[in-house]
């Protein structure tokens, strides 16, 4: 089993590289949108909400809220699901920052320069030179702007990635077979990567879990596995959120014990 993710500018050609690699490999290929619908499915939410969190960047003045917060992990939880359904070709945006830690996930960063990106949106979009352009930039910035607000990343900072190609200078079809080969030669899976994938496959699911609860302040909280053994990390604003984050970790298949490193508020009593 092999994973591989595929981030590229607007109109850049990852599309059609994900098409190839995925009929090439035998590999289910899989898109933004329709991870987005697994999730809202999954997770009864609406699934123009989750594009919004997931495309959008925050406004000025409502930062991370909390609401992005759990849209976000629904999305995550549910493209690791699909990571470990079977071989995956994901392109789509942050792929390789929601995947962020698996071991046998190839992630690519398909480049092109504004040139060949105009002719292909005036080609595939009927767009005028200047409506691509404009079309280009915006889409570009936002995305941009998104994966710092979010990652704290800058999302065309080539060492987040494991190979980064110029489709304007590589066809799509030579820089298919050097991703097939990459992937038969380095990111196959092996017994110890699978179990870092159950691992972080285990802690998207409970992270999402909690967000779905809708009664819990848990803007600040990580989960993370091991064997089973999950350890939640952050703080809460109350005691009860804290029982409340580990009772629904509790009745998560597979756990098998939990560390609380949860900081809470020191409550006290006054005596009249």
């Amino acid at each position: 089993m092999a994973i591989i993710t595929i981030s590229r500018g607007t109109f850049s050609g990852g599309q059609a590289l994900a098409d190839c690699v995925a009929r090439k490999l035998g590999y289910r290929c899989l898109s933004r949108e329709e991870l987005l619908t697994n999730a809202a499915k999954e997770f009864g939410v609406p699934e123009d909400k989750l594009n919004t969190a997931l495309m959008n960047k925050p406004g000025f003045l409502e930062g991370l809220s909390l609401r992005r917060i759990h849209y976000i992990a629904y999305v995550r939880a549910a493209l690791c699901k699909e990571a470990q359904k079977d071989n995956l070709v994901y392109h789509g945006q942050a792929g390789h920052l929601l995947l962020k830690g698996v071991p046998h996930a190839l992630r690519l960063k398909i480049i092109a320069d504004i040139e060949f990106r105009i002719k292909s949106a005036m080609e595939r979009n009927k767009f005028g030179r200047e409506e691509a352009i404009e079309y280009i930039k915006r889409v570009d910035d936002e995305r941009n702007k998104w994966v710092k607000a979010v990652y704290n990343v800058d999302r065309n900072d080539p060492t987040t990635y494991d190979m980064v190609i110029n489709v304007q200078h590589i066809t799509i079809e030579s820089a298919c077979e050097m991703v097939c080969r990459t992937v038969d030669l380095e990111f196959q899976t092996t017994p110890e990567k699978q179990r870092v994938m159950d691992d972080i496959m285990m802690a998207a699911d409970i992270r999402a879990q909690i967000a779905s609860s809708r009664n819990i302040k848990d803007d600040d909280i990580e989960i993370l596995c091991q064997d089973g053994v999950v350890s939640i990390l952050g703080s809460v604003s109350s005691l009860e959120d804290a029982d409340r984050i580990r009772e629904v970790v509790r009745k998560q298949p597979g756990v098998k014990d939990i560390v609380s490193h949860l900081k809470a508020p020191i409550q006290t009593r006054i005596r009249f």
